[in-house]
């Protein structure tokens, strides 16, 4: 038995993420690279350290080892204690019986003794698939301010893309009065963060009786919210006012690393009191070359330019050889854009190699802004072309010139 804790924080990282293509081949979503030195799963992770959270459980399952080797035993985000720590939860076999988790209420379900060796208060269900920084402590000083049974993070959104989306609908003290789950015609325009802190005792009773029902899909939003509603349990919205982002496809990944070469980038990822942790390679200092060209761009550690890059976010380790050229493109770590290669609006993941004279992608006024994506190890040899909007898979070879469009 651990110590007792108020809080206990799950983080589900298990999903495909399929939208983002050939980059979650071989790797859940939560561990794709973001901002030249970080993963996706970073933000969560140190939003529960900076929260004083120091017990978190993560819900592993599509593509879960490069994940659990990147966690490890949490040290890089002090996760390491003697009474809590950072827990890698993958689905397992109980007697005679296992299974996948079947959706985000039996991901909990099935960990539930794992959150009772802690007696928690609270327990905090996290995505571990966003950008975001948010002090969880006001969340759940909200949610023991209101008596809730359970709060729900949400952020406003334009109302006309609230479709894509959870709506709360709430009455004038923020308390939840009806669920949709993406309405054709929303009512309002507060979206599921998909944030969720929960009385345990009540939480628990309604997580058993989902997991009795066979007709249940045994997902939070689907099914275990409405039944609390229905139930006339007490649930409330908290209002998040800060930046967020699901990079859950190209574009929004693309966008998300643009945004932080702007002069007032949205997110702050230089913000001391609330730093972003990560675990980084033990990398020289980058290098770049007396005439090469850097203009308003992310060059991470190891990092050696000989050549021209713009407008870009470089991962650690990147070489860009001589009279190489990158613009407006995610470079992944230990990736080599040889002599004379072009990189232009493109996604290129780690240990990829662009050979000379090569081609990969293009600008917008010529690629009609669709950005090309490149899958780990793959070889992009001398004198090939990846069109705009292509992607090529992990470990392919492109030998020659492709017509675009379609992943390979």
């Amino acid at each position: 038995m651990y110590r007792k804790k108020r809080t206990v924080a799950m983080l589900l990282a298990g999903g495909q993420g399929s939208r983002l293509g050939v980059l979650t081949k071989h790797r859940a979503k939560p561990a794709v690279t973001f901002g030249g030195k970080y993963r996706v799963i970073d933000f969560p992770l140190s939003n529960c350290v900076r929260s004083g959270i120091d017990t978190v459980g993560v819900l592993t399952q599509y593509q879960p080892l490069e994940l659990n080797t990147y966690i490890g035993t949490g040290s890089p985000w002090d996760l390491d204690t003697v009474t809590g720590g950072a827990f890698v939860l993958p689905p397992y076999v109980k007697g005679k019986s296992g299974k996948w988790y079947s959706g985000t209420a039996d991901a909990i379900y099935q960990n539930m003794y794992f959150i009772d060796q802690f007696d928690p208060e609270i327990l905090l269900v996290l995505s571990g698939d966003h950008i975001y920084k948010m002090n969880y402590n006001w969340m759940i000083h909200n949610h023991l301010d209101n008596g809730a049974d359970a709060t729900i993070a949400v952020l406003r959104v334009p109302l006309e893309e609230a479709s894509r989306f959870g709506i709360m609908n709430t009455n004038r003290n923020m308390r939840i009065t009806e669920f949709e789950e993406k309405p054709e015609h929303p009512k309002n325009d507060l979206a599921s963060m998909g944030v969720y802190a929960f009385k345990w005792p009540v939480i628990k009773d309604y997580l058993i009786r989902d997991n009795a029902d066979p007709e249940s899909d045994n997902d939070f939003g689907k099914n275990v919210i409405p039944a609390m509603l229905a139930g006339k349990q007490k649930l409330f919205a908290y209002e998040y006012k800060g930046y967020w982002k699901d990079v859950g496809t190209i574009r929004s990944l693309w966008d998300a690393n643009m945004e932080l070469l702007l002069d007032r980038p949205p997110l702050n990822l230089y913000d001391d009191p609330w730093r972003i942790y990560s675990r980084n390679p033990n990398e020289p200092p980058h290098y770049i070359a007396e005439n090469a060209t850097v203009k308003n761009s992310i060059i991470t550690e190891g990092c050696r330019i000989y050549g021209t890059v713009e407008g870009s976010v470089l991962s650690s380790g990147v070489v860009v050889e001589k009279g190489a050229v990158v613009k407006d493109s995610i470079i992944m770590a230990g990736t080599l854009i040889a002599e004379g290669g072009r990189v232009e609006m493109s996604v290129v993941d780690e240990e990829v190699v662009i050979g000379k004279r090569s081609h990969v992608g293009e600008l917008p006024e010529k690629g009609a802004g669709k950005i090309a994506v490149v899958g780990k190890r793959a070889k992009v040899q001398a004198g090939a072309t990846v069109p705009a909007g292509e992607q090529v898979d992990a470990d392919a070879t492109v030998s020659k010139a492709r017509k675009g469009g379609e992943p390979k």
